[in-house]
């Protein structure tokens, strides 16, 4: 077989080339079909065929074939390819032909060049700026620039002689349709006909141009999946075989497995009646349209099988593409998973064909190919991962998020435990949700006992769109009265509770109630009240939280459930993990001082399922004691630190006789004061504040992501200009890095937990072939334990955890010591010496 005159890559398995010509097509052909959820397939295909174009210059290909061997390296036109990595230029060429070939199409040619353009300019960095903002920089048109690039740099007429021929003439025939201008205008026409605001010129509405960037990001999404996808089933052909590209299980069988296990569950009391007719609630409201919905249920209603209910007969219906659940933390991703796993995948054939769990961030943002092939990218029918993960995709930096946007399209979203939507994305959200909705086709279903406002914040920057009937309950008060199994009592004292009194009381509420749950706010104060109560003889000790892997919590929650089963005396001391979605049932709980969502929460492990008896054998309520710690420091978190004072605000109110709250301090009267309360204490924070640390002035990100007004106003004065040459302003890659700055990424580290652990670090440290890590590291993240940076910078002082293999940038705990039985991963060592070294 002839060597083609123009490569892309080259296969390092077997030595096989792909031409630049089948991997232009390639790409084209998936961006076309990503893009079509939105009706943009014309856009989505030219931007698929020239996202590449800059390869076809004699400078990039001599380096690209200095790079994988095809140029000895005694030959004249050898070059350094490693030293010019990242040095020549294949990404402007094609931005540069977009944006020249529609600007001579007046204005709206101009916008759709511009959004086209950015796709391909960005699709090795991340969305770049079209306005810089960096700090101790003026502020620079990025986007003219990087058009405006000199010809000998990008190979612009370069590229276009070179060309092939079939590329060249499917290009000039998109560019030649009107089509391709009037599908980005009448895109832009819906998003202006939603949020117009009269006597407000569009460019001036931050709803519309923060919804335009998520269009721009959108097609982005198309892009780098299509590019990603095509690149690494070349070169890694078995592998491949792994993707499901969409054909996926029908939904009527998915249905009838689900069906058939909610038949054949049990009605065992009370609760189990009410919970029967919340998931039938679910399934009659499944026929509704696409829209925003909420759940808003007790914890203990069934939420997870009830949403999932909804969610099958909606995609259904409606013929959508996949449903995700979106979970605040890990430690309800592996019960959820796990019980919709087994009734959705009942058979070995059907494993990991239904369910995927994404959550885990073993590889950091900078990939090399061999990463990148082990990235999922959200190809399954029920998909769940974290919030994290999901903002990531709509406002992170970089590839490796960005490319997972499109999949929200089509899409069934279940927001599980909505209240934990961190404060400063309230507006990000919210105007997400409504792009996804409004413009991509998508339904939402807000779920929690503890319904935050998000309708109600202010307008101008972005408030969810609630229909007038959008509870899928229809009586949501006579639901809370109706499942309403403990009594709140409000404990505090003046000076606060010792760790021994807190320790006292939890111990005789095992005697008492048979049972007690202990949570608190900190890993610290968790591990102090376990090491007081550990010793006590007559009932079983746990600790639980993040330090542990998800394996670690697991195995502790299956003992734990039961030992509470079997009615045995059980003491947990355990951090706010196991407040949101964990299925236990104590006797009683003791709940440190935080807001009122967490106290409600934490109830919810109380009485869960009307067990607890008088003496005389009839119901009653379960305790939760809300006490007020001596001497925990959460000054630093500010989240926990801002409701605990609201809540103590209502306590307050409540003890002056000034609200009883219908007599429910945890009931929907309670929860909407306290949101009133808590945002409006917060709502200087929710368009996500950023300093001029980071941005190079006081701002936002709402700001920085629509209209980008500071940064236009110094352009201006700066150039002395009073018009933009530019529509779209937005610093799309300074906003990323700021969403960085302010919440830290978390790494994951692989622990030896167990024998499963050890074996499987193992295998990961010996495996070369990606097909079989691609597997492996599915299932390290049930080994993985998330640290922030400061940890992993001290790990890897101390020599504690090493890289997998040689520059993957994967780690493990080599040092035993650092991952105790009872508390985790620890950043002091413990125990026996054992380095694992494979």
């Amino acid at each position: 077989m002839d060597m083609p005159r123009y490569i892309a890559h080259k296969r390092e398995g077997d030595g096989d080339v792909q031409s630049l010509e089948c991997h232009l097509l390639g790409v084209a052909k998936l961006a076309k079909g990503f893009a079509a959820k939105i009706g943009l397939e014309s856009q989505g295909e030219l931007i698929g065929l020239l996202h590449d174009l800059g390869k076809y210059s004699n400078e990039f290909q001599v380096y690209l074939r200095s790079a994988v061997g095809l140029i000895n390296q005694d030959g004249l036109e050898f070059v350094d390819a490693l030293g010019l990595k990242g040095k020549v230029d294949h990404s402007t060429a094609g931005a540069q032909v977009i944006w020249e070939e529609l600007c001579k199409h007046g204005e709206m040619g101009q916008i759709a060049g511009q959004i086209l353009g950015l796709c391909i300019a960005s699709h090795h960095s991340g969305l770049i700026d079209c306005l810089s903002s960096d700090p101790n920089k003026p502020v620079e048109d990025i986007f003219t620039r990087r058009t405006g690039k000199r010809d000998d740099r990008s190979h612009l007429r370069e590229a276009l002689d070179k060309i092939d021929t079939n590329i060249d003439k499917r290009f000039r025939e998109l560019v030649d349709t009107q089509e391709l201008i009037d599908g980005l205008k009448e895109s832009i026409r819906q998003i202006m006909l939603r949020d117009h605001i009269k006597e407000l010129d569009p460019i001036k509405n931050k709803i519309i141009q923060f919804k335009l960037g998520l269009l721009v990001r959108f097609l982005f999404s198309c892009l780098i999946d299509a590019d990603r996808v095509d690149t690494a089933d070349f070169e890694y052909p078995k592998a491949a075989n792994h993707r499901l590209n969409g054909q996926y299980t029908e939904w009527p069988l998915l249905i009838e497995r689900l069906e058939k296990h909610l038949q054949e569950f049990p009605i065992r009391n009370p609760v189990d009646e009410i919970r029967r007719g919340i998931s039938n609630h679910c399934r009659a409201g499944a026929i509704r349209n696409k829209s925003i919905y909420t759940l808003t249920v007790p914890t203990g209603g069934g939420k997870t099988l009830a949403s999932l209910r909804f969610a099958l007969h909606h995609a259904d219906r409606h013929k959508m593409d996949r449903v995700i659940y979106v979970i605040p933390f890990t430690s309800i991703i592996d019960q959820n998973a796990k019980v919709v796993r087994d009734i959705l995948e009942p058979t070995k054939a059907d494993r990991g064909r239904v369910v995927l769990e994404h959550h885990s961030n073993l590889t950091p943002e900078q990939q090399g190919w061999k990463e990148k092939m082990l990235t999922e990218n959200w190809d399954a029918p029920v998909v769940f991962t974290t919030t994290v993960q999901l903002l990531e995709s709509l406002f992170g930096g970089g590839t490796r998020g960005a490319r997972r946007m499109h999949q929200l399209a089509n899409a069934v979203l279940i927001f599980d435990e909505i209240q934990t939507l961190p404060v400063n994305c309230v507006h990000l959200f919210c105007n997400a949700m409504n792009f996804l909705i409004e413009h991509c086709g998508s339904t939402v279903v807000l779920c929690t006992a503890t319904q935050p406002l998000l309708n109600l914040v202010d307008q101008n920057k972005g408030a969810l769109k609630f229909t007038k009937n959008d509870d899928l309950m229809p009586n949501v008060k006579r639901l809370f009265d109706d499942l309403k199994r403990v009594e709140v009592l409000n404990g505090r004292k003046p000076g606060g509770w010792t760790d021994e009194d807190v320790a006292r009381l939890a111990l005789d509420e095992v005697v008492q109630s048979g049972s007690c749950l202990v949570i608190v706010n900190t890993k610290k104060s968790a591990q102090i009240l376990y090491q007081l109560c550990r010793e006590t003889e007559g009932m079983q000790h746990f600790h639980l939280s993040t330090s542990m892997c998800p394996a670690h919590r697991k195995e502790r929650l299956d003992t734990i459930r039961k030992l509470l089963d079997e009615e045995s005396p059980v003491l947990c001391v355990s951090t706010q993990l196991i407040e949101a979605g964990v299925d236990v049932d104590f006797g009683a709980v003791v709940r440190y001082t935080a807001g009122l969502d967490s106290i409600a929460q934490a109830a919810g492990r109380c009485n869960r399922n009307g067990k607890q008896k008088d003496a005389d054998g009839n119901p009653k309520a379960g305790r939760v004691h809300v006490v007020n710690p001596a001497m925990e420091n959460i000054d630093r978190l500010k989240d926990i630190h801002c409701g605990k004072d609201i809540t103590e605000r209502l306590l307050n109110d409540v003890e002056a006789g000034s609200e009883d709250f219908g007599g429910n301090l945890i009931g929907p009267k309670a929860i909407e004061r306290y949101f009133e309360y808590f945002f409006f204490a917060r709502h200087q924070e929710m368009d996500y504040p950023v300093s001029a640390q980071t941005v190079g002035r006081d701002d936002t990100l709402l700001n920085l992501l629509s209209i980008n007004s500071l940064a236009v106003e110094e352009f201006r004065r700066d150039h002395n200009r009073a018009a933009l040459n530019i529509y779209l302003r937005q610093s799309f890659m300074s906003a990323a890095r700021a969403f960085k700055v302010i919440d830290a990424p978390t790494r994951g580290i692989i622990v030896p937990y167990s024998e499963g652990g050890r074996d499987l670090i193992k295998k990961l440290c010996s495996v070369s072939e990606v097909e079989k890590q691609f597997k492996l590291l599915r299932q390290a993240q049930q080994y993985t334990v998330n640290v922030v940076p400061y940890v992993l910078e001290q790990l890897q002082k101390d020599g504690a955890i090493h890289e997998i293999q040689p520059d993957v940038n994967i780690f493990y705990l080599s040092d035993s010591r650092y991952y105790g039985p009872d508390f985790g991963l620890s950043q002091t060592p413990e125990g026996t010496m054992e380095v694992l070294n494979a």
